[in-house]
């Protein structure tokens, strides 16, 4: 589900490879990125684009992950995410508390 697709010094460019982001899937993205963060320790930066479709259980699971990485001081960035996963992100309010970027060139700059 998870891929890594680049290390950076201090972040870990991972692309979610899933269409429909949903309670079915949200249990095994949130083991499978705090796994990844307990070996690396690294903060992450996951590429949405291939998401098409976010119901509020896997919302429940990024924010799970958001609150565990920031427990250890290290951040959970959200990439490429759809122009409707976006408006549900500002809706819920939760674009306030994420960083968003469009693609993972923005990060490293």
């Amino acid at each position: 589900m998870i891929k890594v697709y680049k290390e950076l010094d201090d972040i870990l460019l991972v692309k979610l490879d899933i269409k429909e982001a949903s309670l079915e899937n949200g249990d095994a993205f949130k083991a499978e990125v705090i796994k990844l963060f307990e070996k690396q320790q690294k903060s992450i930066a996951i590429d949405m684009s291939s998401v098409e479709y976010i119901d509020s259980s896997f919302l429940g699971s990024i924010v799970s992950v958001f609150k565990h990485l920031i427990s250890f001081k290290s951040e959970l960035v959200l990439v490429g995410l759809s122009k409707d996963i976006t408006n549900l992100f500002a809706l819920t309010r939760l674009d306030k508390v994420f960083k968003i970027y469009n693609n993972f060139d923005e990060i490293s700059k």
